[in-house]
């Protein structure tokens, strides 16, 4: 499994549209084979700040996710939206209460 987590800054003024972006991801993302979870949080401090993550089978899953038209289109407005760059991380989950 590997799982994806992001942490997006939005400009002043562009909360809304930036979280509505996001959250317009989830039904694409859930048609994605091998998508497993896609989940957006809002700080509770900061109604700018972003912070998803993604859960995916494998590699191949991850890969058909970043081809997608649907994600394409987020990267294009992101831009826009965001104060900063997105910060992206990959990982490997380890252990959870669910194992």
């Amino acid at each position: 499994m590997i799982v994806v987590s992001a942490v997006f800054q939005a400009k002043r003024g562009c909360e809304a549209e930036l979280e509505s972006a996001l959250r317009a991801m989830i039904a694409p993302v859930g048609k994605e084979s091998g998508a497993i979870e896609y989940a957006v949080h809002r700080a509770h401090d900061d109604a700018g700040r972003v912070f998803f993550y993604e859960k995916y089978r494998d590699q191949a899953a991850v890969d058909l996710h970043m081809a997608t038209s649907d994600l394409a289109a987020l990267r294009a407005k992101v831009p826009a939206l965001c104060a900063s760059a997105p910060v992206v991380e990959f990982y490997q989950p380890l252990a959870s209460i669910r194992d």
